[in-house]
């Protein structure tokens, strides 16, 4: 039971920490890019204004191939934990004498378990990639806005 405990301690840390780092490796991103911009034409803003649109439709994009790669990394993580519930569910199986014991019922209610909650924690972080990608592009448009106004 209080395995069962430390890994949902564990998966929401691991949540917590994917959402952070990407939040940080984006706002890192746009600081980064901003000292690139063309300095050198100051006199004139809408060399600027074009330098930061483009500026954040590279922000943008990057952002959308980080959010395809947390996600892949998110359903593979997935897979192998149900994989590994399934091994040991079938270990279970191979060292018990009785067909149907109580320990294999429980291994395989368990493995299911395990299965059902790898893809509920999937399937919130993937939703808070896609909020956390929707926010940066959020803040890339309105960061355009105020520099248009």
């Amino acid at each position: 039971m209080k395995l069962n405990y430390f890994m949902k301690g564990l998966s929401t840390v691991g949540r917590f920490l994917a959402t952070t780092l990407f939040c940080v490796s984006a706002i890192a991103l746009v600081w980064n890019f901003s000292f690139f911009s063309n300095t050198a034409a100051m006199a004139n803003p809408a060399a600027n204004l074009i330098a930061s649109a483009d500026i954040g439709d590279q922000v943008k994009g990057k952002a959308n191939v980080d959010a395809g790669r947390a996600k892949n990394f998110i359903e593979d993580t997935a897979d192998k934990v149900k994989g590994t519930a399934k091994k040991n569910a079938a270990r279970v199986e191979q060292a018990t004498d009785d067909n149907g014991s109580f320990v294999e019922r429980k291994a395989h209610r368990d493995a299911a378990r395990i299965q059902q909650r790898a893809d509920q924690d999937a399937a919130r972080t993937k939703s808070a990639v896609d909020n956390t990608k929707n926010a940066v592009k959020r803040t890339v448009d309105n960061i355009k806005d105020a520099f248009s106004n």
